[in-house]
């Protein structure tokens, strides 16, 4: 069974090396991140994904009890790490997101959903080469008990309420304009002469 999935899977590897080779001689701006990759690319990367997935983690149940407090930390990580891309509610659809290639997929969708935890775990953790998805776990497996946090909030996602949403807005990084607003607003507190600088659109 494992040698035929291994043939299947060097077939499609060779399907795919093969038909980036065509598409550089055929078609100009193969490398730009502005089209959107067709259905089949995206099975066929999230089916690679999968198998590239060691089976252990595929089998893993997640070890942090689910709990209210576990899901508000997680709430806050994402906020701060992770929202900048995917958006507060997991959509998405951020500033970032859809400029990526592939664009950064919506945390709510049943694909994403059906994901075993452990799966969940893995993208995390260890990140997905030749994506914008970086690698977040820090040390061993074992040890990064906010990854599994993070995967409670996915899970959570199709469910999140306005308010919750409201109360990670406190928690997403600053813009350098807000930066700046802010540093004027401290210094005028502490009876500074501020001139506060002006804000574009």
């Amino acid at each position: 069974m494992f040698r035929r999935i291994k043939i299947f899977f060097i077939i499609v590897l060779l399907i795919l090396v093969g038909s980036t080779l065509v598409a550089l001689w055929l078609l100009p701006g193969t490398f730009s991140a502005k089209s959107t990759p067709p259905e089949w690319e995206v099975k066929a990367a999230r089916f690679i994904r999968h198998l590239a997935t060691p089976s252990h983690f595929l089998k893993m149940t997640n070890p942090v009890p689910y709990s209210s407090e576990a899901l508000r930390e997680a709430r806050h990580h994402f906020a701060d790490h992770c929202a900048t891309c995917h958006a507060n509610d997991g959509s998405g659809k951020s500033h970032m997101g859809p400029n990526f290639y592939p664009p950064v997929p919506d945390l709510r969708a049943p694909a994403i959903q059906a994901m075993a935890d452990g799966e969940l775990f893995y993208v995390i953790h260890y990140g997905i080469r030749f994506t914008g998805m970086p690698a977040w776990g820090k040390g061993q497996p074992e040890e990064d008990l906010d990854s599994w946090k993070l995967v409670h909030l996915i899970r959570h996602f199709p469910d999140i309420t306005p308010e919750e949403i409201a109360e990670m807005k406190q928690y997403n990084p600053l813009t350098r304009a807000e930066r700046e607003q802010q540093e004027a607003l401290d210094q005028f507190l502490s009876g500074e002469d501020v001139v506060f600088p002006e804000h574009h659109h």
